[in-house]
């Protein structure tokens, strides 16, 4: 069975941006299945537009941004 995007629910989100780009965690649950967190990233671009990038390591600014992100998302996940 393919992707269907119209099944995909997003119950939480959250961005972190900085000069580089941004960081979103989220909490998605597919066709009603369980609840699962997704960390993205995605870069800036030459005339400021957001572009996906693989996820990669996180620099520890990065990291304590998003960490209380994570927290709640965790909460959502109940």
């Amino acid at each position: 069975m393919p992707y269907d995007a119209s099944m995909d629910q997003c119950l939480f989100s959250k961005n972190y941006e900085n000069d580089m780009g941004r960081l979103t965690v989220g909490v998605h649950s597919y066709n009603n299945g369980p609840k699962k967190l997704q960390i993205s990233r995605e870069t800036r671009g030459t005339e400021g537009e957001f572009k996906f990038a693989k996820m990669g390591r996180l620099a520890k600014e990065e990291l304590q941004a998003i960490l209380p992100f994570l927290q709640e998302a965790l909460k959502n996940m109940d």
